[in-house]
């Protein structure tokens, strides 16, 4: 009994030294390391590897062919093994401020670094991520500077007969000064969810940074879960979750438009807000962006301020409903839309501003969907910049957008 006693003990103490050993990282190596210079060097240990890789938007793209056409993926480069089997690679050139995500590949099989605890959820990928401090890097980063609250909340949608989730970014001193601030409303992509724009495209640091600098005023950020399939992101929802773009196991009963006055409802029912159009944004990306096409021109006098992000709005709702329509129903579909614009025309509005990237493979109807706008004299803002359908992106239009809001 007495030599079980004594295993016992020596197996407890074998698991607390190698659970202390990842807790504290035995291995000491550094990885990512960022040099004065702004080259980075990414190092795993693996003596047993044959090939190990690095993949990540700071690296030159690739191209991969969809039904859409060729867009953008993140480049791979090869790391070289030393003797201690520890495996390195070292961009060639500087990185410029940005904030960037990778992982690796070990004998084709993709892994995250143990050695970078900053880590990010995009769709049913984790990656790592590090920042480059700077311009935009500094925008990404939290500094000493006042910050906001980001909550979470369950708000009731009477129109999908159900709870859901949705996160709230209120500015800095929100909870003791008593006044009352613009909203904007801020929507994912069709691989998102109400985590996406809080934890990929840094929102709270971003109006942080923003507000503090003077440029940008003091608002609320809401941000819903867009799929209304779900109620929630994967670690949150309370019933099974499907990891896929728009994926889910319960048919949407409404959809993201027609149950969104829900959203608002809520919102000017538990905040304090400034409400007319005058104090109200909303913008999006891809998805989101469609949604928010669709829902400023279902809401035709609610917004004076919309933001559509590398997504074709009048092509959005050709696409809309029955995802088998023929010509003539989308032909229907897009001259309904165009309608509903002509009424958002006509009520007025300050601000509609289009981004999108030049490598985007949603470019090309971007490009089309102004012209239909330019039939009707819809007025708008055009912003083209580099890149493809990437975060990278959708974070520079964020920092764009809004310091333009509530002018």
């Amino acid at each position: 009994m007495k030599k079980l006693s004594i295993l016992s003990a020596l197996l407890v103490m074998c698991i607390t030294s190698f659970a202390q050993q990842a807790l504290w990282g035995g291995s000491q190596i550094v990885s990512p390391e960022i040099h004065k210079n702004n080259t980075v060097t990414f190092r795993l240990r693996a003596p047993k590897a044959v090939k190990v890789e690095v993949t990540g938007d700071f690296l030159p793209p690739q191209k991969m062919d969809t039904p859409y056409g060729k867009f953008d993926v993140p480049g791979v480069a090869e790391l070289k093994e030393n003797k201690e089997g520890i495996w390195e690679f070292t961009t060639p050139e500087p990185l410029a401020s940005e904030l960037y995500s990778y992982t690796f590949i070990v004998d084709g099989l993709q892994m995250n670094d143990p050695s970078n605890i900053m880590m990010k959820r995009d769709v049913a990928s984790i990656t790592n991520l590090f920042i480059i401090k700077g311009n935009l890097g500094n925008l990404y980063s939290v500094n000493e500077v006042p910050h906001g609250t980001v909550a979470r909340r369950w708000y009731n949608s009477p129109t999908l007969k159900e709870e859901r989730r949705i996160t709230i970014y209120t500015p800095p001193g929100y909870e003791n000064n008593g006044q009352s601030y613009p909203v904007f409303y801020l929507l994912h992509g069709s691989g998102g969810d109400e985590e996406a724009w809080i934890a990929l495209g840094r929102t709270s640091q971003i109006l942080d940074n923003l507000i503090a600098q003077g440029k940008a005023k003091p608002m609320i950020v809401v941000m819903p879960n867009g799929h209304t399939q779900n109620t929630a992101s994967p670690e949150e929802t309370n019933r099974a979750y499907t990891p896929a773009m728009g994926g889910g196991p319960r048919e949407a009963v409404a959809s993201m438009e027609d149950s969104f006055g829900d959203i608002m409802k809520f919102v000017e029912s538990n905040y304090r807000v400034k409400k007319g159009k005058a104090n109200r944004a909303v913008a999006g990306l891809s998805m989101g962006g469609m949604h928010s096409a669709a829902i400023s021109a279902q809401y035709p006098n609610t917004f004076d301020y919309v933001g559509v992000y590398s997504a074709p709005p009048i092509a959005t709702m050709m696409g809309m409903g029955n995802p088998n329509a023929n010509a003539a129903e989308m032909q229907k579909a897009q001259d309904e839309f165009v309608k509903r614009l002509e009424i958002q025309k006509n009520n007025g509005f300050k601000l509609y501003w289009i981004a999108c990237g030049t490598t985007d493979f949603l470019y090309k109807g971007v490009i089309e969907s102004m012209k239909k706008m330019d039939e009707i004299g819809f007025k708008y803002t055009w912003r083209e910049s580099g890149g493809g359908h990437t975060w990278d992106n959708w974070r520079i239009y964020l920092t764009e957008f809004v310091p333009m809001l509530f002018k």
